[in-house]
């Protein structure tokens, strides 16, 4: 039973010392490192609510992003629209980009701030983004990481 224990041990050992050893040059070879991270929401627009949801990503996102570069928490932000978007397809992507993701306290922290900032409840934007269902839909949401190259 100890020399069976014994050979596991040592088997473990040699299979798993190369995993360990060239994880430094594995890293110094790869072509690409990290960098952003792009948070991408793809938006349907309702028929008849392109106006109506353009001028609330002029107005209140707008003001939302500014207010979130202005505090260091993002890098930039941009909308891009679909020009010939296909059956199933966003027409318009919104997206956020950041050095890097916060904590989950730096999250609450910024919640905290945000709130007084806009001098609303949680519960008041839950409404108000309920009430933008009439105009659009959440399609999908990801959260990509630009690649540098190096």
């Amino acid at each position: 039973m100890r020399k069976t224990v014994m050979t596991g041990l040592l088997t473990a050992m040699l299979f798993s010392a190369p995993l360990a050893m060239p994880t430094r040059a594995w890293a110094s070879d790869w072509p690409t490192t990290g960098g952003d991270y792009w948070e991408v929401t793809g938006v349907h627009i309702k028929d008849g609510g392109d106006l109506a949801y353009l001028k609330f990503l002029a107005a209140e996102w707008k003001a939302d992003q500014e207010f979130a570069k202005s505090k260091g928490w993002i890098k930039g932000y941009t909308v891009l629209g679909n020009v010939h978007p296909r059956k199933g397809e966003s027409d318009l992507y919104l997206v956020i980009m950041y050095e890097r993701m916060p904590t989950g306290a730096e999250s609450e922290k910024r919640a905290d701030e945000y709130l007084a900032w806009k001098k609303k409840s949680t519960t008041q934007l839950e409404k108000e983004s309920g009430n933008r269902v009439e105009i659009r839909e959440i399609q999908d949401t990801a959260l990509m990481q630009e690649l540098k190259f190096k």
